[in-house]
């Protein structure tokens, strides 16, 4: 169980380097995130299996499992759990298949 100091993170992005960068940029950020980094949708849903997360940040552009549809994923087991869509990927139409899936908010990368 999840300390009240301590906010923790799923962040799901297929670029390690991307993904570590983000990690460090949260820490950064505020000191109270602790994040947990998956390189795939798989691996962020057992993350999300046997831990216990307090929102999920994901790419959308993914190989095999795509960030919309692993929030459809997440949403099964976990209706309430904050999803962020982050995503250079940005479209209308990625943010409205976002929208309909559930997603908390929909960020887009900066180039």
């Amino acid at each position: 169980m999840n300390s009240e100091a301590s906010i923790h993170v799923l962040h799901v992005d297929d670029e390690p380097d991307f993904a570590e960068l983000t990690a460090e940029f949260l820490k950064r950020e505020d000191d109270s995130f602790t994040v947990t980094t998956a390189t795939s949708a798989s691996e962020g849903l057992k993350h999300l299996s046997c831990g216990d997360f307090d929102c999920i940040v994901s790419d959308y552009d993914m190989p095999t499992q795509n960030g919309i549809e692993f929030l459809k994923s997440v949403r099964e087991n976990s209706p309430d759990l904050p999803f962020v869509l982050f995503t250079g990927k940005g479209s209308e139409e990625v943010a409205g298949e976002a929208i309909s899936a559930g997603v908390t908010d929909y960020l887009q990368k900066s180039v």
